[in-house]
């Protein structure tokens, strides 16, 4: 049973969240929070694990919110990022601050409870052409840090090119095609290049990727 916080400012809002979720038989809805700090307090008291976190909310909003609960390992939670707007100007700095993707809330149902079948599984939330163009957005001048960089040169020839191509948004799967390996090994490149980088998930990769400028917006 995936365990989930809703963290919205309107009431009506979260409660059609909880109506579309409770419909899962996979997924349980156990609270609510009306602003960040809420999301905050409640996170780390019921250990969800996926919080909803709408980015607009007064006293402390979605961004926020995120970076303080996901600062030093505090909640294991997920987050998944909620906006109505399709060029919000917060959403990439949502994803540094340890989101593990987002979604529109003009999406249709079904694609909010997938979403979270899809962050709880530890994967990133990279399919929806959305979250390309805000990467693409936020991103078009990529200058290295002296850290990245460093973290760069612990990786292997194939680590760097495994994580070109989760950059890129392929799959597992298809990254086990593409350098015609299996499954299982592309899994343990990929968990290695997770902890060479001190990433979190994926969506973390993809903003590194960008970063350092092994990958650029609309090219290679």
């Amino acid at each position: 049973m995936i365990r989930v916080l809703l963290a919205d400012d309107q009431a009506l809002v979260r409660g059609g969240f909880r109506s579309i979720l409770d419909g899962q038989p996979d997924i349980e809805v156990m609270g609510e929070a009306a602003d960040g700090a809420e999301a905050v307090a409640a996170a780390l008291a019921g250990d969800p694990d996926v919080v909803v976190m709408d980015i607009r909310m007064p006293r402390i909003d979605g961004i926020e919110a995120t970076r303080r609960l996901l600062a030093d390992g505090r909640s294991r939670a997920r987050v998944l990022i909620l906006t109505t707007f399709d060029h919000d100007e917060y959403v990439y700095t949502a994803l540094r601050a340890g989101a593990s993707g987002f979604l529109l809330k003009t999406a249709p149902p079904r694609q909010l409870a997938d979403a979270i079948r899809t962050v709880a599984a530890g994967e990133a939330l990279l399919a929806p052409e959305i979250t390309r163009r805000m990467i693409e957005d936020y991103v078009r001048q990529p200058r290295p840090s002296a850290a990245a960089l460093v973290g760069l040169n612990q990786l292997t020839p194939r680590e760097r090119e495994v994580l070109v191509l989760i950059a890129r948004g392929l799959s597992n799967a298809e990254i086990a095609a593409a350098l015609f390996l299996s499954e299982p090994t592309i899994k343990t490149h990929v968990t290695r290049v997770l902890a060479k980088l001190t990433l979190r998930d994926r969506v973390q990769a993809v903003v590194f990727a960008y970063e350092c400028g092994l990958i650029r917006p609309g090219g290679s």
